[in-house]
């Protein structure tokens, strides 16, 4: 209740107007700010000056305002001057780093080059990126230090070759370049292969492969080997495979780095193009020449994932067994263990439970240790083993809280049998050798008084109606300061009032990602609603009515397909807030009677009138299993059926955890466990959703 209490207080914003003296001040800063954004820069800076004696507590925005207003009348000693109260804010700043850079170019544009060096380096460590770069090194260039401004140049150039800066440090490398002449600082094969690889990571492969074409002319040995190397590996993730396959098998080389790369490239390729056999062949090879190298770690899991699919499951545990057994310590070992365990326990053999122990042991922290509890008792259930089971299921659901296993532990849990025992001594015991990693809920939702601070000035901010500088307060703060969960419900709370419902759902995933393993109790109700919002609740109850849906299933759906954004666009070009492809909207119309345009599926009801139905079609197609129906949404009818044929389900859960991608396996988690909660929040606790298929023990 405590709790509760000091949330309404901080959520609730204050009458800040109404207290003594400022409400004046705010109604002058509500002024000045409106000729700020009508740009009339003197009128707004004459206005805003006085006002930091009025509100000392925003003396930094304000000073920051009226620099910038300086700054466009080119006032540059004036504007150096403005910027000194963000410099010695008694609250660290959030215009700290942009300070700097408007400062910096200040003093260039009085031609102070040496002052715009110091004030960037004395700032480093806030300077927006790149900005921050490629000002210091026209700052540098500017001052004389033509090597070390072709060093930030280059740093800017490699680092994030698709920002407008990268096109403005080449011509400014061009320049220097002829300048400089042998002194010229040529830039390493490493930072070459870098700005290479940052393309590919901005989907941008004919740039990558544009580079590391350009690298076969500057750099030899090894480099060179490895550049040969990455051009086949961007045609070959560019759907080149046919080609890329051809051109690696012809590469003779003799750097065991840039041959193990190789290796592992036309593994990749072979994968592509439905060759297992030569598959396994290179992963075989690449365990015989190369057995410590990443790239044969890389190949496992590739070559593992491809027997997962294909269901050859035997094929595929020798993979990942060979992943975990020689790469102990790195992040795709606990990944490969599960894998190998799960296999074990859908055999129902004796060594099932040892496999989902060692999970345990060998990799706590795993995302899969929620499973690998529940799974325990499943096992321990089946043997009658109800204490052991009920122990393995108090783990689960008081450990993951809100984790789909959780909640499926607390449903065994409330079956009449489990009331009769109590726990296993012996399996508390094991669970308390395991080394869990630590779990912190936050510690009080009461502020302290930074965090006092901030909310009243970001407060002050949204009631002027200065979003864009209020926003950046909270988001600073929850950067910065200790208490990022009260940064991100004022937050979120302030975008969702101006209808950004989807934006104001990232950033309460964003700043605070720990959350779901929060229990329930230890944050309010408020802050959980805004984690998992409603919008457009009456149109979504509506049409789940319409077709016999839960609407709380629904909202978990949107809630992960959408993020509630009625303009979400998707990268296979599925459309608004149930992401419906146009094909399937096209079809959906005809059965439904109605007109179809693609752009009506940016609107709410006519969005959520055709996912319902699409959804109420699957669940029907799929013999009434949520979990199936749930699949084909993600992944398409045709796979979902061929999924549930993999084995003799004993429970959904094992249909999920069989699902061979992973993008689809944690979508369908995700959709019960949003499922769940949403209705925890929102609506009376009923059965589960995933109950319709029977659970045998």
């Amino acid at each position: 209740m405590r709790a509760l209490v000091a949330f309404l207080l901080i959520t609730l914003p204050p009458a800040l107007e109404a207290q003594a003296g400022r409400g004046a001040a705010t109604s002058a800063l509500r002024a000045a700010y409106q000729e700020y954004e009508r740009k009339r820069w003197a009128e707004a800076a004459r206005r805003l000056r006085p006002l930091s004696g009025k509100l000392p507590f925003l003396a930094d925005h304000l000073a920051f305002l009226v620099a910038t207003a300086e700054f466009k009348l080119r006032h540059y000693s004036a504007v150096i001057r403005e910027l000194e109260p963000v410099w010695n804010a008694p609250l660290a700043s959030p215009h700290a780093g942009d300070a700097a850079l408007m400062a910096a170019r200040a003093h260039l544009a009085a031609e102070a080059p040496q002052e715009a060096v110091r004030v960037l380096r004395q700032h480093q460590a806030c300077l927006p990126q790149p900005a921050g770069d490629g000002l210091l090194g026209a700052a540098l260039e500017a001052a004389g230090e033509r090597v070390s401004a072709a060093a930030h140049y280059q740093r800017v150039f490699d680092e994030h070759p698709a920002s407008p800066e990268a096109e403005q440090a080449a011509a400014s490398l061009g320049h220097l370049r002829s300048a400089l002449g042998s002194a010229y600082p040529a830039p390493s094969a490493q930072a070459m292969f870098l700005r290479a690889e940052r393309w590919l990571r901005a989907r941008e492969p004919r740039r990558a492969r544009a580079e590391y074409e350009a690298m076969l002319g500057r750099v030899s040995g090894p480099e060179q080997e490895l550049a040969r190397v990455r051009l086949g590996a961007v045609d070959c993730a560019s759907g080149r495979s046919s080609v890329a396959y051809s051109y690696l098998r012809s590469l003779q080389l003799f750097s065991p780095e840039a041959e193990a790369e190789r290796l592992y490239s036309l593994a990749e390729c072979a994968r592509r193009l439905d060759k297992d056999d030569e598959l396994l062949s290179l992963v075989d090879r690449l365990g015989d020449l190369y057995p410590g190298s990443p790239w044969r770690l890389k190949a496992l899991v590739v070559a593992g994932n491809r027997q997962l699919i294909q269901n050859r499951a035997e094929a595929g545990e020798r993979l990942y067994r060979a992943c975990y057994e020689s790469f102990p310590g790195e992040p795709q070992a606990g990944y490969c263990h599960w894998r190998a365990a799960w296999s074990a326990y859908l055999r129902r053999g004796p060594e099932a439970a040892t496999a989902l122990r060692a999970h345990l042991e060998n990799y706590p922290g795993s995302e899969k240790a929620d499973a690998a509890l529940y799974f325990l008792g499943r096992l321990s259930e089946a043997a009658r083993e109800l204490e052991a089971a009920k122990t393995y299921y108090t783990e689960a659901a008081g450990r993951y809280p809100n984790h789909y296993y959780a909640m499926l532990a607390q449903d065994r849990l409330a079956q009449p049998e489990f009331t009769r025992v109590g726990p296993s001594r012996g399996v508390a015991e094991y669970l308390r050798g395991v080394v869990w990693p630590g779990r912190r809920s936050p510690e009080t939702f009461e502020p302290t008084a930074v965090t006092r601070q901030r909310l009243e000035r970001a407060r002050l901010l949204y009631a002027v109606g200065i979003d864009g500088l209020a926003d950046k307060e909270l988001r600073f703060g929850a950067r910065t300061d200790s208490q990022a969960h009260l940064m991100a419900v004022e937050l979120a709370q302030a975008t969702a009032r101006r209808g950004d419902h989807a934006q104001a759902l990232r950033f309460m995933k964003s700043l605070v990602p720990a959350s779901l393993d929060w229990p329930l109790e230890s944050a309010p109700a408020a802050f959980w609603r805004l984690l998992f919002p409603l919008p457009f609740r009456s149109e979504l109850e509506r049409f789940a009515k319409l077709h016999g849906l839960d609407p709380f299933l629904l909202a978990g759906l949107i809630r992960q397909e959408s993020e509630f954004d009625p303009r979400a666009v998707s990268a296979a070009r599925a459309y608004g807030l149930t992401q419906i492809l146009p094909a399937t909207g096209r079809l959906l119309t005809r059965k439904l009677g109605q007109r179809f345009r693609t752009n009506l599926l940016f609107r709410p009801d006519y969005n959520l009138s055709l996912g319902a139905y699409y959804l109420r079609t699957l669940f029907d197609k799929h013999a009434s299993e949520w979990e199936v129906a749930l699949a084909a949404y993600n992944a398409g009818s045709t796979r979902a059926e061929n999924w549930v044929k993999w084995a003799n389900f004993q429970e959904p859960a094992e249909f999920i955890e069989t699902i061979p991608f992973t993008e689809t396996r944690n979508y369908v988690l995700a959709v019960l466990r949003n499922a769940r909660l949403y209705r925890r929040l929102y609506g009376a606790e009923k059965p589960s959703v995933t109950t319709h298929r029977k659970t045998t023990p």
